[in-house]
């Protein structure tokens, strides 16, 4: 069965940063899509940032483009989010996943850890 467990999630004043890790079980990350995803209190979840399996391409949400960078050592089955320049508005809980299809659709991605809460203070 397919695991994935982030960490590095915390409180963090505005204009700081945090590093999120997903750590996956098996080898999904060298042969899936990994994605970040994020959900706010009373939004929806919305997409992030994502990798291919072959870590040739990265996406990213507009709103975090130029300071969020996904990345993953394949090696260790683990998947990063370096979050920059945070702002209150990034406060949400991150989730991890993974999926065959290369998308920014949450529908289509397999697995999906429990998250992790970031908090950003203004």
């Amino acid at each position: 069965q397919v695991q994935l467990v982030e960490s590095g999630g915390g409180w963090v004043q505005a204009g700081g940063f945090l590093r999120l890790s997903c750590v996956a079980s098996g080898r999904i990350v060298s042969t899936y899509t990994m994605a970040w995803f994020r959900q706010a209190l009373g939004q929806e979840r919305e997409f992030v940032a994502g990798i291919s399996w072959s870590g040739a391409w990265n996406i990213y949400a507009d709103s975090v483009k130029g300071r969020f960078t996904i990345s993953k050592v394949n090696a260790q089955n683990t998947v990063y989010l370096q979050m920059n320049s945070l702002k209150s508005e990034d406060t949400a809980v991150y989730y991890c996943a993974a999926g065959t299809e290369w998308t920014t659709t949450s529908g289509l991605y397999e697995y999906w850890g429990q998250g992790t809460q970031v908090t950003v203070s203004s």
